[in-house]
């Protein structure tokens, strides 16, 4: 499905350039399931925002079904992200004044410039999928942290994504809440998409089925895989 060759990125500083990715390559196929780990600074946040389409690579490419999209334009990148890409990040981002079911169903405003009644009953679908249906008219302050993230989860998963991307979705959760968080995202993976996970925790690293590392800005794969 997904296919990086050859990736590079570098940003340019008053001593001249510095290079965070070079040469690296990585394929991902639907039901994957990758957690990439790295010191702080090696790139992994470059790394998941080129996934993303949040940014454009230096050099190489970013293919998608066999198409190149790492040339395209800002308007088209958007669209691949809403489309086909959905996000859990470690701050879950919610609008503080709109509810649960607003805030899942933002995603919708790209398609209708507006939230319809047929967003509101998938936003509801999913709130409920991840338990948190009883939430549903709740502003996001009332919500505890593990209960941010699976709606956070709901949220990436309400265009139906081939491609969901994490970037540390337990860092801030206890024990139990990060054990729940990491379930949801292995019945993600099972439903057929692609799952990347950025991490520090050895134990989330472990549940995937390849394991990779960012070091010197190309991936190793020195881990064996998940039992």
């Amino acid at each position: 499905m997904i296919e990086l060759r050859g990736i590079s990125k570098r940003y340019p500083q008053s001593s001249g350039e510095v290079e965070v990715l070079q040469g690296l390559n990585l394929k991902c196929v639907p039901g994957d399931f990758v957690s990439l780990m790295g010191a702080s600074g090696a790139g992994k946040s470059t790394l998941l925002q080129i996934l993303g389409c949040l940014d454009t690579p230096s050099g190489g490419s970013y293919l998608m079904d066999g198409e190149d999209i790492s040339k395209l334009g800002e308007v088209a990148l958007a669209s691949i992200r809403n489309r086909r890409i959905g996000f859990v990040f470690q701050s879950s981002h919610f609008v503080d004044y709109l509810d649960l079911v607003e805030n899942v169903a933002l995603p919708g405003l790209y398609d209708r410039n507006r939230i319809t009644g047929a967003h509101r009953k998938r936003a509801r679908a999913l709130l409920a999928e991840v338990g948190l249906d009883h939430r549903a008219s709740h502003l996001p302050a009332a919500l505890s942290g593990g209960e941010r993230q699976r709606a956070a989860m709901a949220r990436a998963l309400f265009n139906s994504p081939d491609l969901i991307l994490a970037d540390e979705p337990t860092g801030n959760l206890d024990a139990d809440s990060a054990d729940r968080i990491m379930a949801l995202l292995r019945q993600v993976q099972g439903d057929g998409r692609a799952l990347i996970v950025v991490t520090h925790d050895a134990r989330v690293a472990a549940r995937a089925q390849r394991q990779l590392r960012l070091e010197h800005g190309t991936l190793v794969d020195d881990f064996a895989a998940a039992a």
